[in-house]
C-alpha cells in the first residue's frame, strides 16, 4: 500500500487531502493508497470568523468541523508529530504527552503543522494571557470574557489579526487597548493607506484605544505591562503578536532564519516532503517574495500539493506553483469593513460582503457555512447594543458535530 502523510489539521491538510480525493480516490477507495492525517487537534478550526465568534454573532460549533467528517476518507491520529527522518520516510508522533512514541512510514509526506504566537517572549503571557491557534482556544477566550462583562481587554499586537479581534471585544461592550510596537497598526496593508486610514476610524468608532511604538513585556493576573514602563489594569490579555511557525525535528537542514520551511517553486521541500502554509517559506511565483501567512495562500498551497502528490505518485513531474493572489479582508464589526480585490480597495458593507462571500466559499462544510449564514441573518435585525447583551448565549457551546 502506497501511504500519504498529512501532518496537522488546517488549511493545507484540509485542501490537500480533497484534491488528492478528486485525482486519486478510486485508488483510496480500493485500499491501494492510504491517506494519514497526524494533528493534535480532532477538529479543523475555520479562522476566518473568529471575529464573529468573539463578538457573539456566530455560534462555535459552524466554525469547527471533525476531522473524521471534513476527511471521511483518511485515517485520522490525534497525536503530535515529535520528529521526521527523510532518509528512512518515516514520522513518529505521540498519541499524548506521556503516551510512547510511535513510527509511521510514508511515501510523501505534507507539512502543513502551521504556527503558534510566540509566548515564550513575554513574561506570564502564556501562564495568564489567551492565544488563538491552538485547539478550543477561541472558544475559551470567548467563555472568559462572558465572566468579566465590560472588563478591560488588552490585545497586543496591532496586526490586521490584532486589529479585527479588537473591534470584536468592543462590540461585546468591553473597554479595549490594543498595543503594537510599530508606528501604525494594520503593516501588511501599507500599500493601501487610505483601506489602513479606515481600519484605524473604525477602531476609534468603537472606543478602541490604540497604542503605538511601544510593545507588551509581562502579564500578571491583573496587569499588562508595557515596555515604556506603563502599566494597564486588566484581567484579560489576547496575544496577537505574530506566530513563529511549529518546528519537527528532521527537518531543520530546510528553514530559513524564521524558522519556516523552504520550499522550491513546485512546494516541496526535499524528495517526499511538501510543505505550505505558515510553517513553510513560499515565495510568489513572480515576485519570488514571500507570500503572506494567511488562509488564502494556505488554501492554495494545500491545493497545489495534492496535485503534485498525485502526479508523484503516478510517476509524473510536479508542476511550478503559479497562484498569484486575489485579495484580502478584514472585519470590524457586522456589516462593517475594509477589502481590496486585484489591487481595487473597497470600504463598509461591500467589503464586508465581499469577505462574508469569499469565507463562506472556503468552508469544509456546507451544513456548517449555511448555519453561519443563519446566524448573520438573525444578528442582522437586533442593534449592537442588543447584540452585546446577547453575545454569550449566541457564542455558547454547542456539540462539535451540530
Amino acid at each position: 500500500m502506497t501511504r500519504v502523510v498529512l501532518l496537522g489539521g488546517g488549511y493545507v491538510t484540509l485542501h490537500a487531502y480533497a484534491t488528492l480525493v478528486r485525482r486519486l480516490g478510486g485508488a483510496v477507495r480500493r485500499g491501494e493508497l492510504e491517506i494519514v492525517v497526524v494533528s493534535a487537534d480532532h477538529a479543523h478550526r475555520f479562522h476566518g470568523f473568529t471575529g464573529e465568534l468573539i463578538a457573539g454573532v456566530v455560534r462555535r460549533d459552524r466554525l469547527a468541523t471533525p476531522l473524521a467528517e471534513a476527511m471521511p476518507l483518511a485515517r485520522i491520529i490525534l497525536g503530535r508529530a515529535t520528529g521526521v527522518d527523510t532518509d528512512r520516510r518515516t514520522v513518529s508522533f505521540r498519541r499524548g504527552d506521556d503516551a510512547p512514541i510511535e513510527h509511521l512510514s510514508y511515501d510523501e509526506l505534507v507539512v502543513g503543522t502551521g504556527a503558534k504566537e510566540p509566548t515564550a517572549e513575554v513574561a506570564g503571557l502564556r501562564r495568564y494571557g489567551h492565544t488563538l491557534r491552538g485547539p478550543d482556544e477561541i472558544s475559551a477566550l470567548a467563555d472568559h470574557l462572558t465572566t468579566v462583562p465590560g472588563g478591560p481587554v488588552v490585545v497586543a499586537g496591532g496586526g490586521v489579526a490584532g486589529a479585527e479581534l479588537a473591534a470584536a471585544v468592543a462590540d461585546r461592550g468591553h473597554g479595549v487597548t490594543l498595543v503594537h510596537s510599530g508606528d501604525h497598526i494594520m503593516g501588511e496593508w501599507d500599500d493601501q493607506p487610505r483601506l489602513v486610514a479606515r481600519g484605524a476610524a473604525e477602531l476609534a468608532e468603537r472606543g478602541v484605544t490604540v497604542r503605538t511604538g511601544v510593545r507588551l513585556v509581562e502579564v500578571t493576573p491583573t496587569t499588562a505591562h508595557l515596555s515604556d514602563g506603563s502599566v494597564l489594569a486588566t484581567g484579560t490579555v489576547v496575544a496577537a503578536t505574530g506566530q513563529r511557525p511549529v518546528r519537527i525535528p528532521g527537518l531543520d537542514r530546510w528553514r530559513d532564519e524564521h524558522g519556516r520551511l523552504r520550499t522550491h517553486r513546485t512546494l516541496a521541500v526535499t524528495p517526499g516532503v511538501w510543505a505550505a502554509g505558515d510553517a513553510a517559506r513560499v515565495a510568489h511565483p513572480v515576485t519570488r517574495r514571500p507570500v503572506p501567512a494567511n488562509a488564502l495562500w494556505a488554501i492554495k498551497g494545500g491545493d497545489h500539493i495534492g496535485r503534485s502528490v498525485a502526479r508523484a505518485l503516478r510517476g509524473r513531474r510536479a508542476t511550478h506553483f503559479g497562484y498569484r493572489g486575489l485579495g484580502r479582508a478584514a472585519s470590524f464589526g457586522f456589516g462593517d469593513g475594509i477589502s481590496e480585490l486585484y489591487g481595487i480597495p473597497f470600504t463598509g458593507a461591500v467589503a464586508w460582503l465581499l469577505r462574508l462571500v469569499f469565507f463562506l466559499r472556503f468552508m469544509p462544510s456546507r451544513a456548517r457555512a449555511a448555519g453561519v449564514v443563519a446566524d448573520l441573518a438573525r444578528s442582522a435585525s437586533v442593534p449592537r447594543t442588543a447584540r452585546r447583551a446577547t453575545a454569550a448565549r449566541v457564542g455558547a457551546p454547542a456539540p462539535e458535530g451540530a
